[in-house]
C-alpha cells in the first residue's frame, strides 16, 4: 500500500510538535487550575522552563538501569504516537504503548524505594483498569469502519455516507473518556503519579527520578497526552475536512473536562479505580459492542 503523503505530514508534524503541543496543554492545565483553585498561576510557558532546569541539573540516579529504562520509555512513547499518526494498526499502537508504560514500571521497581515500587504496583493496577476500555475502542472502531488501520478510519472507511463512528460507538466513547482520567494521570485516578502535593505516595514511580530523567519522563507523557486525545479524535472523522475539525475541537474539548474532573473530584482507593472502570467497561463497551454486533445483522 503505498505511503499517503498526509501520513507523512502527520508523523513529521507529531515528532516536531508533539512535545510543544504537550507541553502547552501542560501549561495551560497549570493555569486553568490555579483560576479554579482562586490562584493566578504560573505563566503557560512554565512546564518548558522546568523541563529546561531539570536538564541542567546534575545527573544523580539510584542505579544505571534507570537511565535505561526511562529512555525506552520515551523512544516507545515516541514510536507509539508515531505509528498513531502515521495512520498505523491501532491494535499496534496499543500494544506499543503497554509496551512504553511496562518499561517506566520497570524503572520504578529498579529503584528499590517503597514510594517507588507502591508507586509501580499502583501503575499495574491501572493498566489493568484501563486497557480492557481501551482494546474494546479499537474492536468498536473495527466493527464500524471494517479495519483496524487508523488510515482508514479517519478516511471513514465503511461508514455509510455522512456517518461517523460516534454514532453506533456512543457507550464506547463515553467509556473511553472515562478511563482517560487514568491515562491523564488525573483525580480520582491520580493514583500512581500526582502533579499534586496531597499525594501521599511523594510522586510515586518517579519518587526515586530526578534532573534529566525526570525531564524524560515529563516530555515523553507530553508526546502521551497528544495521541491520548488523538483518540478521541477518531469517534469523528468521517473522510471530510469539517468533521476532522469538529473531532479536533472535541478532543480538545475532552481536555478540558478532564482539568475540570481533576479540581472537582478528591482521589479515591485503588479498589475503586479498578472496580469503577470494569464495571463502566462492561456497562458501556461491551454493552455497545453487543448491540452493534446485532444491529449489524439486522442491516
Amino acid at each position: 500500500m503505498p505511503v499517503s503523503i498526509y501520513a507523512v505530514i502527520g508523523l513529521v508534524c507529531y515528532l516536531i510538535a508533539g512535545p510543544f503541543v504537550g507541553g502547552l496543554l501542560s501549561g495551560i492545565d497549570r493555569k486553568v487550575t490555579a483560576r479554579m483553585q482562586g490562584r493566578f498561576g504560573p505563566p503557560i510557558m512554565q512546564p518548558f522552563y522546568d523541563v529546561r532546569k531539570l536538564m541542567e541539573k546534575e545527573p544523580v540516579t539510584v542505579n544505571s538501569g534507570q537511565d535505561f529504562y526511562v529512555m525506552c520509555f520515551l523512544i516507545f512513547i515516541i514510536i507509539t504516537g508515531g505509528l498513531f499518526f502515521f495512520g498505523e494498526n491501532l491494535l499496534l499502537v496499543i500494544f506499543t504503548l503497554t509496551t512504553a508504560n511496562l518499561f517506566l514500571v520497570i524503572g520504578a521497581y529498579s529503584s528499590n524505594s517503597p514510594y517507588a515500587q507502591i508507586g509501580a504496583e499502583r501503575e499495574l493496577l491501572q493498566m489493568m483498569a484501563y486497557e480492557p476500555m481501551v482494546l474494546l475502542t479499537a474492536v468498536g472502531l473495527y466493527m464500524t469502519t471494517g479495519s483496524f488501520r487508523i488510515g482508514d478510519i479517519v478516511a471513514g472507511v465503511g461508514l455509510d455516507s455522512g456517518g461517523i463512528p460516534l454514532q453506533y460507538l456512543v457507550g464506547i466513547f463515553i467509556g473511553y473518556l472515562f478511563i482517560l482520567t487514568m491515562k491523564f494521570r488525573k483525580s480520582p485516578f491520580d493514583l500512581s503519579l500526582s502533579h499534586h502535593a496531597h499525594q501521599e505516595l511523594v510522586k510515586g514511580v518517579t519518587t526515586e527520578f530526578s534532573g534529566r530523567t525526570l525531564a524524560l519522563i515529563e516530555i515523553a507523557h507530553w508526546y502521551e497526552n497528544v495521541f491520548l486525545l488523538g483518540f478521541v479524535f477518531l469517534f469523528f472523522p468521517n473522510g471530510t475536512w469539517y468533521m476532522a475539525v469538529i473531532g479536533a475541537a472535541v478532543a480538545l474539548l475532552a481536555f478540558f473536562l478532564e482539568v475540570f474532573i481533576d479540581n472537582a473530584f478528591a482521589r479515591m482507593k485503588w479498589q475503586f479505580a479498578l472496580k469503577s472502570s470494569w464495571l463502566v467497561t462492561i456497562t458501556f463497551g461491551a454493552a455497545n459492542l453487543i448491540l452493534l454486533y446485532y444491529l449489524r445483522g439486522l442491516m
